[in-house]
């Protein structure tokens, strides 16, 4: 057999493996009619992404799924591709500008977008390359972006189809709107958060009354200068007299109507709350119902305008603090309270959102929303952990019309056009456009195209089947759509899994996928979620590059479930574990003669002579490889993870290659560890590829590689749960007499006297049978098996099971100074045990302290308790 180096130089091999795979092309996905396809699509990540910890999961849950599909004899086709990240993109070309002193203003659109198109060209695909590293088999021949022309073109399709339809509208409205970005955003978009602010109340006085007022309650003073009413809920008391009274709104010196309306909250401020339409989405919908005019009073960039008076100019927060105070000097403060609530912010600069009043474009989304609800109540999609279709539910049942316009450049221009006399002409192509304004106008008629450009998450809705050239009807698109599972993160389950749902159901008349699998957030040991600004982000190439993508990716695995808390070292348990394959693999060819296929493991177990230690591993192969199937099946890769550690590193490399240590020579020894491990390194692929890869090549440097091997054929009928039950006894015993001898510090390389004692004559025989392993792993010198143990004093004693064990000390220890020390030691951790129980006591503390301190001490203390009792059942064992 061909022999593994000493040491396992992950950098090469990692680089040799990734490079082999796509100059072989190993990934690509072809169209076969003689297999069931299986598709996956990659959440695209943005052409501004750097691979960072929630891609590194989230890619190699992909990847384990689309690893095992392809062993199990599917055609799999992983799709990649990138997105084209409208505002995030533009924002980061924006600030290379600034550095030239130049705005895109000032180069205008075309030139802009060329400069947008350049640093795409140089950095769009940073994060492929960084995926790449990772092990992802995405079939890369076939990558998408979504601005390529093809892709592009479905988006316009879908705009006219939709419009077509009456799904898509436009309207003044108040949206989201970012001042920094100087573009709508959509609900989704503007993630609120919990703010500490302020609530001020104001007097507004009556115009017959000016002595006598009405006190609003705000949080947004700036926006008064645009109130056109002050409202009240008809069934409070308090205010009915005044209903169609005339308030005189102070600093604009405008008259204004106390109007009554159920939205209002009596409970909140003061009861009657200040209405400006043109800056508030309730607001906005109290003025449509009461004919109220609507007064926008800021410029794009949240600076007042015009309409503001003294305020124009202002910055929208410079203008709070000035409206305050101005209102402070008229006596017509009333207080302010502290106030926490949630306030908008942009997704992408963390700005403060504004609600403006703006013409934009939208989607009627209750027509589309219901059929994709329906998908996930009937079962047709099925949401993994169920909690999250709750949520989904949730969201379809109080949908919102979706904004879709954005007033950036970069992105998917809206095929809308418009004549001088403001028709619309909603067409694929400005020539269509053109024709049909002709048919309209009667003559040839100049056109502007609308400068805004669509939502990015308007193309990447699209994602399962444009990326297959969606509309051409062609054999591709047929056979690998409907996608069968879809991973991601909750945070986009509204953004895009909910949008893609109804899609593929208006478009494709399928849902796009089967299975939706929301995987945990990325935390650091302290519960708080990794990001930049809390400097607590674990950068995923540099710990590539320190243990190596295997260890990466195992370790991620190893340590999800709902959440995952990480910290740098975690990933030695990969790294850790990637070793321990290397050096068992290294062990076993160096001595394996060589790879005999003439044997037949099924013919091999039915020989009445083959002893327990075989049969133990290959029916502990077989029920791992069932429950790690199970499990990636229904996607618990933490499970079979953890399934594959215990068996690999805890029954094959420490105990199964430790028994047959001494027994090389045997060929049928020799023919079953060799077949444990190839079936084992099937297994292990999906989750560590480039070990797994290289191990394979050198046992194999003639065959195709694992990738492109099949899965392990579960043998179920070599699984024996009595073998396992008869070696986990054996196993127990030893553990237990190797305990014995470690607390009583004897020294490894002495041999001992040990009994073991049961009434039973099947376990005697088990242990009769079995008393080789015994003597070698214990290092016995005389191995007694009988119904009971002999009468002694000064022995270590104990029960596994139902057999007793008995170490005679006298020979080996010196019995009086052992004890000495243990009891010491009792005392020792009795007295640091009531240190901690006093603080652990001490409310004060446990108020104060951080949790992970308190959680710690904790810890500390129920270990500590755990050592006193076992050192003191040691003493007591004794006699």
């Amino acid at each position: 057999m061909n022999e593994l180096p000493k040491r396992f130089d992950f950098k090469s091999i990692d680089q040799k493996w990734s490079t082999y795979w796509e100059d072989q092309e190993v990934f690509h996905a072809r169209q076969q009619t003689g297999k069931e396809p299986y598709t996956i699509v990659i959440p695209p990540p943005n052409v501004t992404g750097i691979l960072h910890m929630g891609h590194a999961l989230n890619n190699t849950l992909q990847d384990i799924i689309i690893r095992y599909k392809r062993m199990n004899g599917f055609e799999t086709l992983w799709m990649a591709g990138t997105d084209h990240a409208g505002i995030a993109t533009q924002n980061v070309v924006e600030k290379a500008l600034a550095k030239e002193g130049k705005t895109r203003d000032e180069l205008g659109r075309e030139e802009f977008l060329n400069r947008l198109w350049q640093w795409k060209q140089e950095y769009g695909d940073t994060i492929i390359h960084q995926l790449k590293k990772l092990g992802a088999s995405c079939d890369w021949q076939r990558a998408r972006f979504t601005m390529d022309d093809e892709y592009s073109q479905a988006v316009n399709l879908t705009f006219v189809k939709l419009y077509d339809k009456g799904l898509i509208y436009r309207g003044q409205y108040i949206i989201n709107w970012c001042p920094r970005c100087h573009t709508a955003l959509s609900d989704e978009e503007a993630e609120h958060e919990e703010t500490q602010g302020a609530l001020y109340h104001f007097r507004y006085p009556f115009k017959d009354h000016p002595d006598q007022y009405v006190i609003v309650a705000t949080t947004r003073p700036e926006t008064m200068i645009g109130d056109t009413a002050v409202a009240v809920n008809p069934n409070d008391d308090r205010y009915q007299k005044f209903i169609g009274k005339k308030l005189v709104l102070p600093l604009m010196h405008r008259e204004i109507p106390i109007i009554a309306d159920e939205f209002v909250d009596p409970a909140f401020g003061t009861g009657a709350v200040k209405v400006t339409p043109a800056h508030d989405p309730n607001d906005f919908e109290m003025g449509q119902r009461h004919n109220l005019e609507s007064i926008n009073i800021m410029h794009p960039d949240a600076r007042l305008n015009e309409k503001a008076g003294e305020y124009q100019n202002l910055d929208r927060f410079q203008a709070r603090k000035k409206i305050v105070e101005a209102l402070r000097n008229l006596g017509l403060l009333e207080k302010i309270d502290d106030h926490t609530h949630a306030v908008g912010h942009c997704y992408r600069c963390h700005t403060v959102v504004e609600p403006y009043l703006s013409r934009q474009w939208f989607v009627k989304m209750k027509p589309l929303a219901e059929p994709a609800a329906n998908a996930v109540r009937d079962g047709e999609i099925t949401f993994y952990p169920n909690r999250w279709e709750k949520v989904y539910l949730n969201w379809m049942d109080n949908i919102r019309d979706w904004c879709i316009s954005r007033q950036i450049w970069w992105g998917h221009r809206i095929p809308v056009w418009y004549d001088d006399e403001e028709n619309i002409y909603v067409a694929l192509t400005e020539a269509e456009a053109k024709q049909k304004a002709q048919e309209k106008r009667g003559k040839e008629v100049s056109l502007r195209q609308d400068p805004d450009v669509l939502d990015t998450w308007f193309s990447s809705w699209l994602w399962p089947f444009a990326t297959l050239y969606w509309p051409k009807d062609n054999a591709e698109l047929k056979y690998f759509y409907p996608t069968a599972s879809l991973f991601t993160a909750s945070e986009i389950i509204f953004f895009w899994v909910a949008r893609m749902i109804m899609a593929g159901l208006e478009f494709m008349g399928e849902i796009p996928f089967k299975d939706v699998y929301i995987h945990g957030t990325v935390r650091d040991d302290k519960g708080r979620k990794m990001s930049k600004s809390l400097g607590n982000a674990l950068d995923p190439l540099e710990i590539i590059e320190e243990y190596g993508a295997d260890a990466l990716r195992f370790s991620l695995i190893m340590n999800s479930g709902q959440d995952l808390f990480i910290s740098k070292d975690k990933f030695e348990i990969g790294r850790n574990f990637a070793n321990k394959m290397w050096n068992a693999a290294r062990l076993i060819l160096l001595n394996v003669k060589s790879h005999d296929h003439s044997y037949d493991l099924a013919k091999i177990c039915e020989q009445e002579n083959l002893d327990l230690t075989c049969r133990w591993i290959i029916s502990r192969f077989y029920s791992t490889l069932e429950k790690v199937s199970l499990a990636i099946e229904k996607y618990r890769y933490s499970e079979a993870e953890n399934e594959i550690y215990d068996f690999f590193w805890g029954n094959f490399c420490d105990w199964y290659l430790e028994m047959i240590k001494d027994r090389w020579t045997e060929d049928v020894v020799q023919y079953v560890t060799l077949h444990i491990l190839e079936e084992s390194l099937k297994m292990i692929h999906p989750f560590m590829p480039f070990v797994t890869e290289e191990i394979w090549s050198i046992i194999h440097p003639q065959e195709q590689a694992i990738s492109l091997q099949n899965w392990p054929v579960l043998e179920k009928q070599l699984i024996d749960e009595s073998f396992e039950k008869d070696m986990t006894l054996i196993i127990d015993i030893i553990t237990a007499v190797r305990q014995s001898r470690a607390q009583w510090n004897i020294k490894p390389n002495e041999e001992i006297i040990v009994n073991l004692a049961t009434n039973l004559d099947d376990l005697k025989s088990l242990l009769t049978a079995n008393q080789s392993i015994l003597i070698k792993l214990c290092r016995i010198k005389k191995l007694s098996i009988a119904d009971d143990l002999p009468e002694e004093k000064n022995a270590a004693k104990g029960v596994v099971a139902v057999v007793k064990y008995a170490i005679p000390l006298t020979e080996v220890v010196d019995i009086d100074a052992e004890k000495r020390k243990m009891l010491k030691q009792i005392t020792d951790q009795k007295k640091a045990a009531e240190n901690l129980s006093k603080r652990l006591n001490n409310k004060e503390f446990v108020k104060k302290a951080p949790d992970h301190v308190v959680a710690a001490d904790q810890e500390r203390l129920e270990s500590l308790q755990s050592k006193i009792k076992e050192l003191e059942d040691v003493i007591t064992n004794l006699n």
